[in-house]
Formats: structure tokens, sequence, C-alpha cells
């Protein structure tokens, strides 16, 4: 192959590549910044419904111009346990079909204006006000870096037609038996597993045939293997992961894996098919007014087909990833693995998940006071409770971590003020669980330190202590009520029960003190005592703090 000439096309194609991908980076941020609130709207819609979850797969794939994503996403909130194994399977196969918007968006006759689109909207991205024009321009900005990108593929793509080397190279690789559909759709498959964006290798198989270098059959066995090489993502963000969140990893190479294996023995009659379905000769061989139109319904024919073919068979299919990845003989718990640095790609849905995870924190602080009670009120040293306690004290404080981290990474991109106002309410709500948890800890450790020393708090003090525990969980549960339903007007209730707590503690330190000087009570047992009444007014304080949270207050 000529040096110079290789030397000439390379950079035309690498920048070209990079500048589709920026495109759909751009298309993607701002279609999600425009859509973001219908995006969480859609993900909390999802049900055991399969065509509800099928449905709703392509929506969140056609706005986030990525099936990767989604399922990375999918195999994360499995692992969290916030989607069942069925719902997962059901928004996988929509989300195939989502993905093929992206080739239906390059086959727009528009070519040689992407870089006056990209201009112009460019010119509103930049001195537009409104935050909504402004990410409604950076879409188009990104439609236009996409057609951009893929005329200059196309021009660094153009000489490989008339070399001879390249032309020969590549019949090895022409699907004109079963064997060359097979080396074909390998091809597709590893480029995609290495560039782990199909959208990329959809936009290399557009620029090679619109030039000519490779035939329509050719590019339509490539878009086969594509299909199996963007499983690859998914199957390694199972990695480490809950063994429901491999089963959906699973189930979506299974997917795409036996529906391509399926095509190939009839591949000729496939590309018929096509060709029938946008009106083309149907003639092997024949050339295409439109390859790009060919090509886009290649790639959707096949995933439309194939999601048809496996809707009815979901349970089948879940049957099957089941005996593939079995049953754990110990129960496994939820991890904060969907919290992935691929989900700040999608800060729209990023943010609803990092909330589902701020109402886990304010789950376990509830079930942190119920054990509280139980050993205040037990005569019987109830260690196993105790270690719980401790034990969700720990697990709050890597929660309340990992949240942090995550929305640090998330704020500090390119968001919306709608997003970056939630985030920093997350982080203080995290902030605010986490030291609830560190306060009901402090009351077991008083509890534990008179029981090492023999004393015990005396009749009244503990009967005051278990009705101010009841008012103060009361309050919690309030405010996590508040966070669950997204009801900021619960301020208003919290507050009310607030000050009564405040009375409550005011009065019982009174009585105390006039206990503590009638000598009913040892010095260790009035530490105790008053330690205690302080971490349930601090515990009211942060339950305060998270109400405000939500109502947008400082």
């Amino acid at each position: 192959m000529n040096g110079a000439l290789l030397f000439e096309m390379l950079p035309r194609v690498a920048g070209g590549l990079g500048i589709f991908l920026l495109g759909m980076k751009n298309m993607s941020e701002g279609m999600q910044a425009v859509a973001g609130s219908r995006l969480r709207r859609l993900i909390g819609a999802v049900t055991n419904n399969r065509f509800m979850a099928c449905a709703i797969g392509i929506a969140v794939t056609a706005t986030i111009q990525s099936s990767s994503v989604t399922t990375v996403m999918v195999v994360g909130f499995v692992n969290a346990g916030l989607m069942t194994l069925m719902q997962a399977i059901g928004v996988i196969l929509g989300a195939n079909i989502g993905t093929t918007v992206t080739a239906w968006i390059l086959v727009l006759k528009v070519g040689a204006y992407g870089l006056p689109v990209l201009g112009l909207a460019a010119f509103f991205y930049l001195f537009g006000k409104g935050e909504r024009l402004r990410y409604s321009a950076m879409t188009v900005m990104g439609i236009g870096m996409i057609f951009f990108g893929l005329e200059l593929m196309k021009d660094g793509f153009a000489p490989l037609r008339d070399m001879p080397e390249f032309v020969e190279w590549f019949h090895r690789f022409t699907p004109g038996s079963l064997f060359g559909v097979v080396k074909c759709a390998l091809v597709g498959s590893i480029v995609t597993a290495i560039v782990q964006s199909s959208s990329a290798t959809i936009g290399i198989t557009i620029g090679l045939a619109s030039t000519g270098a490779i035939g329509f059959e050719t590019a339509a066995a490539l878009v086969l293997g594509q299909n199996i090489g963007t499983t690859v993502t998914a199957l390694l963000a199972s990695l480490g992961a809950t063994t429901n969140a491999r089963r959906a990893a699973y189930a979506h190479t299974i997917f795409n894996v036996v529906g391509v294996l399926v095509v190939i023995p009839v591949f000729p009659l496939y590309v018929r098919a096509v060709r029938f379905a946008i009106g083309a000769p149907a003639a092997w061989g024949a050339p295409l007014d439109d390859i790009t139109q060919g090509i886009a319904m290649a790639h959707t024919g096949f995933n439309v087909a194939n999601t048809i073919v496996f809707l009815p068979l979901m349970g089948a299919l879940a049957r099957l990833v089941k005996l593939i990845a079995r049953d754990k003989p110990h129960r496994e718990e939820p991890h904060l693995t969907f919290l992935d640095v691929r989900m700040l790609d999608t800060p729209a849905i990023g943010i609803q998940q990092s909330y589902c995870e701020v109402q886990r924190m304010g789950e376990a602080v509830l079930k942190m006071m119920r054990y509280l009670r139980e050993i205040l009120t037990s005569a019987e040293t109830d260690e196993a409770k105790e270690k719980k306690v401790f034990h969700r004290e720990e697990v709050l404080d890597i929660m309340q971590k990992e949240i942090v981290e995550f929305l640090s990474n998330l704020l500090a991109g390119s968001v919306p003020h709608d997003v970056l106002d939630k985030g920093r309410m997350q982080i203080r709500m995290a902030d605010e669980f986490e030291s609830i948890s560190d306060y009901i800890v402090n009351v077991l450790k008083m509890k534990l330190r008179l029981r090492n020393a023999g004393l015990d708090i005396c009749t009244e003090g503990r009967e005051e202590c278990l009705s101010l525990h009841d008012h103060v969980a009361e309050v919690v549960t309030l405010v996590h009520q508040g966070v669950m339903d997204n009801h900021p007007e619960v301020i208003s209730k919290v507050r009310t029960r607030g000050d009564a707590v405040t009375h409550m503690v005011r009065d019982y330190r009174e009585r105390h003190l006039a206990r503590f000087q009638d000598e009913r009570t040892s010095p260790l047992a009035s530490l105790a005592y008053t330690d205690m009444l302080n971490a349930y007014r601090r515990i009211k304080d942060h339950a305060l703090n998270i109400a405000e949270a939500l109502a947008g207050e400082k």
C-alpha cells in the first residue's frame, strides 16, 4: 500500500471519526438536557409489562443514542435491586431497536450542510440566553458534527476504492458464501468490541460503503457482527456484580448472538428482504440509489425482527440465564456498582439513580431506629441486633462516600441547572442521613457503656428516653416519606414535630437535673442520659435539615 497515500488518508478518517463521536456525545447531552425530566419518568415507569418495558428501552436509547449505555444502566439497576430480571430483559430488547436511530439520522440528505449547521448551532449555543435554547442548539450542533465527521470519513476512505491492494484484501471478506458472511460478522463484532460503540462502527461502515470501497452486502454482514460486539460493554459492566445483574448481561448477549446465528444461514434472503423494504433492485450486488438507507434498514430490520421473535420468549430467556448463572447459596446484597463512570454520560438518568441511593439511606436509618428501640426496651442482651446497628452505620458511611464521589464527578461536567440543583440537594441529604446514623450509634454506645459498668438509667429516665425515641422516629419517618414521594411540603409537619421534640428534650433535661440533685441517679448514668438526650436532639436537627434540602431551602 502507498505509504504517502495512507499517511494522507488516516488523519482524515481519524479526525472525521473523532468529530463524529463528539457530535454523538453533544447530541446525546443536548437531548438529555431538554428531555431530562421525561427520561426520569420513563425509567420510573418500567413495569413487568414486556411491551411497556420494550417501548421504554426504545425511547431511552433513542434519546441517549447509545444502546451500550442503556444496557450498562440496566445491569446497574438490576445489581442495585431497582429492576427485576424480566424488566431488564424488556428494556434491553427495546434498546436494540432504539440504537438504530443513529443510522436513520445519517439517511437525511444534509451531509454537505453539516458544517454550516454546526456553525449556526454553535452561535446559538455560545450566545443564547435561555438554558433550553442552548441545549437545543447543542443537539443541533451535535447533528451537524455527525454529518461533518461522516463527510470527512467519506473523503478519507475515497482513495481505497482505487487501491488494488485494498480491493484484493477485502475480497477475502465478501459475504458471497456462508463462511464469508461469518468472517464479515466477526470483523464487525471485533471492531465494535474494541471501540465499544456500535454507532462509531456504523459510521465507519457507512463511510466505506458511501465511497464504494465496500458493497451493500458486505456492509449488511458487518452490521450483523456489530450487534454482537456491542454486548461486550454490558458483559464488562457485570463483572463482580450480583447474579441477577450478570443474568441481564447474558440475556443481552444471547439475544444478539442467537439472532445473528439465525440470520447468517439465510443471509441472501435477509439482504433481499432489506432491498425490497427500501424499493431497491433485488439482485445480489445491484447498486443502491441510497446505500446509507440500505444500511439503516439492514440494522433496523434485524433488531426489530429479533425483538418481535424474542418478546414472547422473554420467560424462556430468563429461565435460560438463570440456568447459566445459578443462585448463590448465600443471600446477595445489592451494591452501588450501578453508579458506574458510564452513567456520567447520562446525567438526566444518573441523577435519578443517585436519588434512589439516598432513599435507600433513609430506609437504612429507619431500620437502625427500630433496632435501637428493641435494644432499649429489651431486658436481655441482644448482640445480634447491636451488631446490625453498628454494621448499618458502616454501610451508610460507604454509601455516602460513593454518592458524593459519583455526584461530584457528575456535576463537574456540562449539566443543566435542574440537575445541578438536584445533585447539590442529594449530597446534602446523604451527609445528613449519615450523620443521623452516627447519633443512633452514639445512643447505643451510651446504653452499652452503662451495661458494662453494671448500671442503668432510672425507671423515669428510661420511660422518657423511649418516649423521646418514638417522637424522633416519627420525625425521621416523616422526612423519609417526603424523600420517597419527593414531597417538599413535608417540611411544615417536620418543623411542628421537631419543635415538640425540642420542648420534650428541654423538659426531660430539667426533670433529670432534679433527680440528680436528689441523688436518685449516679453521675455516670446521669452523663449517659444527658448524652442520649443530646443525640436525639441532633437526630431531629439532621432530619429537619433533610426536609429543608428537599424544600430547596439553604
